[in-house]
């Protein structure tokens, strides 16, 4: 019996040790458990998109915790047939994306934009930060497809970046996704000292003209001309403009008001939990944790820095052309940036600082919704010329 309980020991126990993370785990498990957990702090802690960082983070603590490859259990996000895997399909195959889209138009309100057209400019003005980082990666020596998925991540929105780099890059849909998140969230800290250091407090106190009541059959209208626009401009960024343009018109429609409260609400909050889990999972240590990672995570910091300082400047060379009753706020220029409803927040956040009076969400959600638009036709541009 006292060899049996020392074979027990020795050989039973030692088996299942083997089995467990503490047998295989590595200081890069370490590292991006901390890192998931800075997450989880933030969005907790500071409120920074909670209903993403969340899901991110325990995403990357499901995905960080080590257990042995060579067993054959087929848990892994990357090993075939794994509940993780085929959930994971949804962010490789695109489809997480465009039904994303199609909740964002069921919720989203394109009044701001059809009322004052000339907002559209700033989006537009935005992308810069798209290619000029692709250019800026270019030279600094990554393959064409990898600079242009690195470029995106200045739209500070993980759908399109997702969608573009499971099309040109899946090998770094993980590190693209958690960048773009992660400037998403972080967009009121990197945002406004960019705004304060590029506008003046005269600029910063600006009043814009109230915006004019839009009809519902010019927000109809708007949902079928954009589709047709865009997408025949850029047929390839049909999934996300088509979902979008296709929600926004269940929603403005009046007549599909269930399948519009489904869409912006149990669908998107649904696909955003898969989303979120498994995009975090997928940040593992040995895909994270490389120097051309982080290099990719440096240049889409800076690809939105540039976005955001690309909108704001140019509303200052607009004005110059403006009549002094048609100005524009310069601080609604970092919502040119697609994270939708962050940026906007923050053009409203600072605009209040100096004038509590001034209200400017309303005028922020013109280039915030045309930089959506704006950065899902530079993602088809990119898939064209780089897939």
């Amino acid at each position: 019996m006292g060899n049996s309980f020392i074979s027990f020991l020795t050989e039973d126990l030692g088996a299942f040790f083997s089995h467990t993370g503490f047998a295989a785990i590595t200081s890069g498990h370490i590292a991006m458990l901390v890192i998931g957990l800075v997450f989880i702090y933030l969005a907790i802690a500071h409120k920074f998109e909670p209903f993403l960082l969340i899901p991110v983070g325990f995403g990357i603590l499901i995905g960080n915790i080590p257990f042995n490859l060579n067993a054959g259990l087929h848990i892994g996000i990357y090993e075939d047939g794994s509940v993780l895997n085929i959930l994971y399909q949804g962010v490789t195959q695109a489809w997480f994306p465009a039904l994303i889209f199609l909740g964002i138009g069921a919720m989203t309100d394109f009044s701001s934009l059809i009322s004052n057209p000339k907002l559209m400019l700033i989006g537009a003005a935005a992308q810069f930060g798209i290619f000029g980082t692709y250019i800026l990666a270019s030279m600094m020596g990554f393959e064409p497809a990898q600079a242009g998925v690195t470029g995106m991540i200045g739209s500070a929105d993980g759908p399109i970046a997702i969608f573009l780099s499971s099309k040109l890059t899946p090998e770094l849909i993980g590190i693209i996704a958690i960048s773009a998140f992660a400037y998403m969230a972080l967009a009121p800290i990197i945002q406004t000292w960019i705004m304060k250091g590029l506008t003046t407090e005269k600029e910063r106190v600006i009043r814009m003209k109230p915006p004019r009541v839009v009809s519902q059959t010019e927000k109809m209208i708007f949902a079928i001309v954009g589709l047709l626009l865009t997408c025949f401009l850029v047929p390839l960024a049909i999934p996300l403009l088509g979902m979008l343009f296709f929600g926004n018109l269940l929603k403005e429609s009046g007549v599909t008001r269930r399948l519009a409260a489904t869409a912006r609400g149990p669908l998107i909050d649904t696909i955003t939990i898969l989303l979120g889990v498994t995009v975090g999972a997928s940040a593992q240590a040995t895909q994270f944790l490389t120097w051309h990672s982080l290099k990719i995570f440096g240049l889409g910091a800076l690809a939105f820095i540039i976005a955001t300082a690309a909108g704001i400047l140019f509303i200052k060379l607009f004005n110059i052309f403006l009549k002094q009753d048609n100005k524009i706020n310069p601080l609604i220029g970092n919502a040119g940036v697609a994270a939708m409803l962050g940026t906007a927040r923050t053009s409203q956040k600072i605009g209040l600082e100096y004038d509590p009076t001034n209200h400017l969400m309303m005028h922020a959600m013109g280039p915030n919704v045309a930089g959506l638009i704006g950065s899902a036709i530079a993602a088809g541009i990119l898939l064209g010329f780089l897939g």
